[in-house]
């Protein structure tokens, strides 16, 4: 079984853990809305861009908590700014880790407002950290547990940073000024946009974030180890690539449109010729930049061979990988996984074209915490209370 720890405000062994503070926060935010609330608190509009840029190091590089540990920041400056706001990150209600390493938090982002992040180690260089761009989703996929969550509300760009921040807080992951962190020494090197929601349908608040993440003085992780996955927003795939330069992920699933209209409803506003059209336009495509197809075995429904052998007829001429994934079963899910010899026949139609087919290990299944099992719904019973419930004596 996965542990649950439940995360308090005042751990006195862990400085970085936060809950919700009365004041508001400047974590997570960006550059100018740094520099707007410098001006609110009465510093000059002249010198805000400047005193905005040693925040943001602070913030971003070193991820500090106290506004005391910015030393190059005049301590008048620095009280005024403890006296107005926080950099408080949202409240963690849950924070699981799986028997193999994978973590998943529950962030409340505010009152009914929750969200999971999940932190995956040896993925791509060293680490991923999954990343939800919404509370609930409208796509209703069927094999999905979000799915079944009704949606909630947008997170904002702050909301996302601080997914990215709460992570690095539990990985001890921020250097100091006496202890730099080399990138050699990182736990997590990449974000993907593959948790709850539908990132092209929050399209403003991804970019910004992705802005603040990938900027080289703060977090620093690079827009090339930043994948954002959508089921197929058609309309908006060539403006992520513009406004981002992140690497497009597709939840694809099916080859034809009668099967992916019941598996990605989505389909039916913007079919498989439409998605493929707006695939092309993607800028910079080239072996360098591929496109990573996301496909879902599930069992006797879209894992037959000449399903394999039309999805390689479908991926023509656009640089590609597929990511096979066994299905991941969640409560009163209506499908099984294929069986694995039967996973390993498709990827070696697949790999016998051509194309990079990895099955992707399964992780975190057992926190529900694996691809497609993310689901925060305020009625059900939180882990936090099951785990209360499970330790007090009968």
């Amino acid at each position: 079984m996965g542990r649950t720890i439940a995360a308090c405000a005042s751990a006195p062994h862990n400085p970085r853990v936060h809950s919700a503070s009365s004041k508001p926060s400047l974590a997570g935010l960006g550059k100018a809305e740094l520099a707007e609330k410098l001006i609110a608190v009465g510093v000059e509009p002249r010198k805000a861009k400047m005193r905005a840029e040693q925040l943001w190091r602070w913030i971003y590089h070193y991820g500090v908590t106290d506004f005391a540990a910015m030393t190059n920041v005049a301590k008048a400056l620095r009280a005024t700014l403890a006296e107005h706001y926080s950099l408080a990150r949202p409240e963690i209600v849950t924070a699981q880790v799986s028997q193999d390493g994978t973590r998943k938090w529950l962030i409340r982002f505010a009152p009914g407002v929750e969200g999971e992040a999940v932190f995956i180690p040896d993925v791509g260089r060293s680490g991923a950290l999954c990343v939800s761009s919404q509370v609930g989703c409208t796509l209703n996929c069927t094999f999905c547990h979000t799915g079944t969550q009704k949606l909630v509300r947008n997170l904002t760009a702050a909301e996302i940073v601080a997914q990215v921040m709460i992570a690095r807080d539990a990985l001890g992951e921020w250097p100091t000024p006496e202890r730099p962190l080399n990138d050699g020494e990182r736990a997590l090197t990449n974000i993907v946009f593959m948790g709850m929601g539908e990132p092209l349908y929050n399209l403003d608040n991804v970019a910004a974030a992705i802005d603040t993440i990938s900027d080289g003085d703060g977090i620093s992780i690079s827009r090339r180890r930043i994948t954002v996955s959508t089921a197929g927003v058609a309309p908006r795939i060539k403006e992520l690539g513009e406004r981002t330069g992140a690497m497009l992920a597709i939840s694809l699933h099916a080859t034809n449109d009668e099967l992916r209209n019941q598996l990605v409803p989505l389909n039916k506003k913007y079919n498989l010729e439409e998605l493929f059209a707006a695939i092309r336009t993607y800028p910079s495509l080239g072996n360098a930049k591929r496109v990573t197809f996301e496909y879902v075995m599930l069992k006797g429904v879209n894992d037959t061979l000449p399903e394999a052998k039309a999805l390689v007829k479908l991926l023509a001429g656009i640089p590609a990988k597929i990511n096979l994934i066994p299905f991941n079963p969640w409560p009163g899910a209506p499908y099984e996984c294929s069986d694995w010899e039967t996973i390993e026949k498709f990827a070696e139609v697949l790999n016998r074209a051509g194309y990079s087919s990895p099955i992707r290990t399964p992780r975190g299944r057992d926190i529900l915490a694996a691809c497609g099992q993310l689901r925060s719904e305020s009625v059900k019973v939180r882990a936090s209370e099951r785990a209360k419930a499970e330790a007090t004596p009968q």
